[in-house]
């Protein structure tokens, strides 16, 4: 007993961090965590519904006969019916149903929002503002955002393809070469949020991490700068 509950200490304890996805920093993070909580729930009860019929079955094993068989027969179609397809169906559908609303929340709705350029090349990244007369002055390994507003972020890639992702602000999104992404993001309150490239690059993958500086609108200078 002391042992299941010391390693469920072990395992809380891994739920915050600076790369959990289960302390969102932000809306797009904590729809995805929601959304992911609402499936981990849904996927416990359907496990415990079948282990909870195969009980039942297994104590109702018997034959019957005559009568008796026939009626369980019927009986039989029904579970079939209402557990075996109408029940997994109707359950897929609302799971499909609400993966492609988180999903379209993921998207660049608006193109007025302020953009940055997100570069990545092996193995490491440079970020720059991109404003009326193009990108503008860049920094490494570092993207300055003003917090409690949602940014997009324009993600490239000069080699190989790379993965932008910050887990308390928002999902993964791929790093192409010659094929830009766009990606919204928004930290709720100021602090540094850190992230890393999720697509295997190369030996320097594990190197490859940035941080993400959400400061005060005001102190957020206009090219980006902390």
């Amino acid at each position: 007993m002391r042992a299941c509950l010391f390693g469920s200490l072990l395992l809380l304890a891994a739920c915050q961090g600076p790369l959990s996805t289960l302390d969102p920093g932000g809306p797009q993070a904590r729809s995805v965590f929601v959304f992911t909580s609402a499936m981990v729930l849904v996927a416990t009860a359907a496990f415990a519904l079948v282990i909870g019929l195969f009980a039942i079955a297994l104590r109702r094993g018997k034959r019957v006969k005559g009568d008796d068989a026939a009626s369980g027969t019927r009986a039989e179609r029904r579970w079939v019916v209402w557990l075996g397809i109408t029940f997994p169906m109707s359950v897929l559908t609302v799971l499909l149903a609400a993966t492609l609303w988180v999903g379209e929340g993921q998207f660049v709705r608006d193109d007025r929002l302020p953009t940055w350029r997100a570069t990545a090349s092996q193995w490491g990244w440079q970020f720059a503002p991109l404003g009326a007369d193009g990108v503008q002055g860049a920094t490494t390994d570092r993207l300055v955002i003003p917090a409690g507003e949602p940014v997009i972020v324009e993600i490239v890639s000069t080699d190989v393809i790379h993965s932008f992702w910050v887990p308390r602000l928002a999902g993964k999104m791929d790093a192409v070469p010659g094929k830009p992404n766009r990606h919204l993001i928004q930290a709720d309150t100021p602090g540094t949020y850190l992230g890393q490239c999720a697509e295997y690059c190369g030996v320097g993958h594990d190197r490859m991490r940035f941080e993400v500086l959400a400061t005060a609108p005001r102190s957020s200078a206009a090219g980006g700068q902390p």
